[in-house]
């Protein structure tokens, strides 16, 4: 290539500059296409597959079938938050659902926003409780947190959800826009190509690693109402620990994945019987690892923990974790290195009337 620059009069080089510049964008172009082809095609086969489910179902005559036993009714919603350990625990589910009977369903939105419009709200929440073929049913996606209860329907469904150290979590994003990772390896990255280093952006005030983007957790479980996502909201901060507390049945952490599988698994078996082993011996929960990240400096971290950003989504993710390690505390027992389930503590007596 170099002889033939040498060779080249300047006006050839530079059209051959262009031309490749021209070929380089016809190549970028063609790759959106097929990814945008791929995303259309998956959308059409999980509707086959709905349709498929729902005629098979109503040929068996489920429809016309009684009520469903209570915890067959059950409904999960994990609106997992990205980079937190999503997909390991996802792919929990994914493994367990055959063996448990249950259903598994991915929430994927457009463009992975995670507020609905008021239309797809109510569509959504009907969807979930009326959708009697998929009972029991987990349902996953990057959505933000739905109250239910305002769209007038009898059931709610049982909320979980894990969250991670702020700047880990923005560091882990940052390089996962860039490089992917091992869990499917060859997708092309919307970042791809961008080799600056996490620190080396910090550094530059580049909008990427900026204090707002930090702004994710709170308003994940803020939910669906504006304030929760104006970043700096004091509001959007208390209402999701409000939710937090109140709406959710448990919330783990990235940095304590097992211990969150083995309380969920004691809590409701009827999904997560055999969660705990599969996730120790298993090879699918340890899959997605961000390929070529690089920890941050002393100085770069110390830079972000200046903004009032930061110190929010902190406090929120410091209340998480002292909200799951007194569950923890209530729930388990250590021995010899090995966490254990306490048993049932509580019974019933002097019940009246006495039965003859």
């Amino acid at each position: 290539m170099g002889l033939l620059r040498i060779m080249m009069p300047p006006k050839f080089q530079l059209l051959a500059v262009m031309a490749f510049g021209v070929a380089m964008l016809f190549i970028e172009n063609q790759i959106q296409k097929l990814e945008e082809s791929r995303a259309k095609l998956e959308r059409t086969m999980a509707r086959h597959e709905v349709r498929e489910v729902e005629q098979r179902q109503t040929r068996d005559g489920l429809r016309d079938s009684p009520a469903l036993p209570e915890i067959e009714d059950l409904i999960i919603i994990y609106n997992r938050v990205p980079k937190t350990a999503s997909t390991s625990f996802t792919n929990i589910a994914y493994d367990l659902c055959g063996k448990n009977r249950f259903h598994v369903l991915h929430i994927n939105t457009t463009k992975n926003n995670p507020v609905m419009s008021l239309q797809d709200q109510m569509r959504f929440v009907r969807n979930v409780t009326s959708w009697r073929e998929m009972k029991p049913g987990f349902y996953h996606g990057h959505v933000s947190y739905l109250d239910f209860t305002k769209f007038g329907v009898k059931g709610k469904p049982v909320y979980i959800n894990i969250v991670r150290d702020p700047i880990e979590r923005l560091v882990s994003y940052y390089y996962f826009l860039r490089f992917g990772d091992d869990y499917r390896p060859g997708l092309r990255r919307r970042k791809q190509g961008d080799k600056k280093t996490f620190d080396e952006c910090v550094s530059s005030g580049g909008s990427d690693c900026a204090p707002e983007k930090l702004w994710l957790q709170i308003p994940f479980f803020c939910g669906h109402y504006s304030e929760c996502w104006n970043v700096g909201s004091s509001w959007a901060l208390e209402q999701a620990k409000y939710n937090l507390v109140n709406e959710y049945l448990l919330v783990g952490v990235t940095e304590e994945l097992e211990d969150f599988i083995m309380m969920l698994e004691a809590a409701l078996p009827r999904f997560f019987r055999g969660a705990t082993e599969l996730y120790r011996t298993g090879k699918k929960s340890h899959l997605r690892k961000t390929s070529e990240k690089k920890p941050p400096t002393k100085e770069s971290i110390s830079k972000l923990q200046q903004s009032n950003i930061w110190k929010m989504e902190n406090e929120f993710y410091e209340f998480a974790l002292e909200q799951f390690q007194f569950v923890r505390a209530h729930s388990v027992r250590e021995k010899d290195g090995e966490l254990y389930l306490l048993a049932q503590n509580f019974f019933y007596e002097k019940i009246y009337p006495k039965v003859n």
